[in-house]
């Protein structure tokens, strides 16, 4: 039979309330009693009903998670940090692969919304007019996590994507780099627009002209990768670098032109873009620009407990540092 909080209250002799106030981390509660009503809980086996409290409070201490890719290290790496700074506030995750279908992704939305979550974070590779349209009708807050909203009235953290790939490409035309490809992700991602404008300014402020066929848009994936440095190193005038939307896709340049007998970085110089773990496993290990995804999660989760409990917020709209790091994959 299941244990409730009244069979609780009348072994441990106090009342639903105090019970209540026990489970809930309330201080106001004597040591002794606490103490009571714990021996008692224990003993019966009592588990306190979340829906029960949830409609009491009209909170459920669930927070919904919308993630492209769960497969992803990238992606994986973000939702550690929103789970463990969730455990840290005693909220629960609801997590949702949207395989970065915009269709899937407002329908998970609803879902989420009908499942009375306290907030949602979001990750997605672009973000639409529909998209805005639900969120900002939304009852609960919503954070975006390393995804760009260009209306920018979603709260969201990020990096600088334009300047980090700027500062990629502008290493890789320090190093000698003149004729330099870019291989990005979709084209029509706010994000990969932003890494190409950083790809573009490099070049303009070295006075490097643009090649059109130097720029190969892939998908993230490692076989992209593959297809794409096959493509370009077909090319009359080969590149000498390229930088790489993703590290999936860069491991896919550098296993890539290792196959056409290209020697990585002798004969071709290869920078990624996100520091995932996959950056240390390939040999030569890729150079690449830091992202901090942990943190990126992590603080989205942290800026909507604020909006969910309420608390003053000062900046919506939070840049994490980014940062090169240097490895065997150039010069």
């Amino acid at each position: 039979m299941t244990v409730t909080i009244y069979d609780v209250a009348r072994e441990a002799n106090v009342s639903m309330a105090t019970v209540s106030r026990v489970v809930n981390g309330n201080p106001n509660v004597k040591p002794t009693t606490r103490k009571k009503v714990l021996a008692t809980i224990e003993r019966l086996g009592y588990r306190p009903n979340a829906v029960a409290r949830g409609l009491a409070s009209k909170k459920t201490t669930t927070v919904g998670a919308i993630i492209p890719d769960i497969s992803s290290i990238f992606f994986a790496e973000l939702a550690r940090g929103i789970e463990d700074i969730a455990t840290m506030y005693k909220y629960n995750i609801i997590l949702s692969n949207s395989d970065q279908n915009k269709d899937k992704e407002l329908q998970l939305i609803n879902t989420m919304l009908e499942k009375q979550v306290d907030g949602i974070i979001f990750m997605g590779g672009n973000i639409s007019e529909e998209h805005v349209s639900q969120f900002s009708t939304a009852s609960v807050p919503v954070v975006l996590a390393a995804t760009y909203d260009g209306s920018e009235s979603i709260p969201s953290v990020n990096i600088d994507y334009e300047e980090a790939a700027f500062e990629a490409t502008k290493f890789l035309i320090d190093q000698g780099n003149t004729n330099l490809a870019f291989i990005s992700g979709q084209e029509d991602t706010v994000i990969n627009q932003l890494k190409y404008q950083g790809y573009l300014r490099a070049l303009k402020e070295s006075s490097i002209d643009k090649k059109d066929e130097y720029i190969i848009h892939g998908d993230y994936s490692y076989d992209s990768g593959i297809e794409s440095v096959q493509s370009l190193m077909n090319l009359d005038q080969k590149p000498t670098g390229i930088f790489v939307a993703s590290d999936e896709m860069a491991l896919g340049v550098i296993h890539g032109a290792q196959d056409l007998g290209y020697h990585v970085p002798d004969d071709l110089e290869v920078f990624g873009f996100d520091n995932t773990r996959l950056a240390t496993m390939v040999r030569p290990t890729l150079s690449t620009i830091v992202q901090p995804m942990y943190d990126i999660g992590a603080v989205a989760m942290r800026l909507l407990t604020k909006f969910m409990n309420k608390e003053e917020v000062d900046e919506q709209k939070v840049v994490l540092p980014h940062r090169i790091v240097e490895r065997n994959s150039t010069k």
